[in-house]
């Protein structure tokens, strides 16, 4: 574990894992520590991935200031930590929720990015989003699935407010549902409440955003999940159209593409960070 001072003073923890040219991975949740990222399928042995825990989760302090859990504030500890590693620019990847942290990192810092993989993102921050018919249409996608039935009921109670069924409505967000994928949630069910609620206050316009995009030099990665409820392949299309070199690629599984397809996850990332980026527009 490696630690390092952010603007504010709150002192936050990184991890490492592999060797070679860093890679920045911020966890989602919201409220997750970076633990639950892995190695993420093996895409350590081809880079050094720097795992951040955002303020408040795993082995980082919390902040003095509880407003800093919004992910408009959040974007300064990426800066922060950018700086500690001594990088120009940075190679970063976001998960879910920190997908909306690395477009509103990409959005402030556009000169910062060198690469920019987002993996199944959270859009909201770009206005994309999904309606509730049409999340639900994805959900039913796996209505043939032997345990469909018994899940749906927690599934919407955790979609209703119910943060108690959230571990058992998790079996829509990893394809195959398999003892793999049940581990992988169970070991790693907890997030913080408080970062939870706090992490999307006071986003900027949609509109702002996607303008600030437009000069994000480097090469853009967006990955949607073959059965991920959201987002979904055209959402993920949509978002790689924001940037002048952005691209979208839809992975077998869903929310975790890493667990339950990691030679595809770790060929397919592994293969466009090695890719030359882009210096100018």
């Amino acid at each position: 574990m490696f630690s390092f001072v952010s603007y504010d003073g709150t002192v936050l923890a990184y991890h490492e894992q592999g060797e070679g040219s860093p890679l920045v991975c911020l966890p989602g949740g919201p409220g997750r520590s970076s633990a639950y990222l892995g190695d993420l399928g093996g895409l350590a042995t081809r880079r050094r991935l720097v795992l951040l825990d955002p303020r408040g989760t795993g082995e980082s302090a919390p902040p003095a200031d509880p407003a800093t859990y919004a992910a408009d504030r959040m974007v300064a500890d990426v800066e922060a930590l950018r700086a500690h590693l001594g990088l120009e620019r940075i190679d970063l990847l976001g998960h879910s929720a920190a997908g909306a942290l690395a477009l509103l990192y990409a959005a402030r810092h556009p000169d910062r990015i060198g690469h920019l993989v987002l993996v199944t993102p959270s859009m909201q921050p770009v206005g994309l989003e999904l309606g509730d018919a049409e999340w639900y249409a994805r959900i039913e996608l796996r209505a043939g699935e032997d345990w469909y039935d018994s899940r749906l009921p927690d599934l919407k109670a955790w979609d209703a407010g119910d943060e108690s069924r959230r571990l058992q409505a998790q079996a829509f967000f990893y394809s195959p549902w398999n003892e793999t994928a049940d581990a992988h949630a169970t070991r790693f069910a907890g997030r913080s409440a408080e970062v939870a609620e706090r992490f999307l206050a006071g986003l900027p316009p949609a509109e702002e955003t996607r303008k600030a995009l437009t000069k994000v030099a480097g090469p853009v990665l967006v990955i949607a999940g073959e059965l991920d409820p959201e987002p979904v392949p055209a959402q993920a299309a949509e978002a790689a159209g924001l940037f002048p070199y952005g691209t979208s690629l839809t992975l077998p599984g869903a929310h975790y593409p890493w667990v339950t397809a990691p030679d595809a996850f770790a060929d397919a990332v592994g293969s466009f960070l090695d890719g030359p980026a882009q210096t100018g527009v």
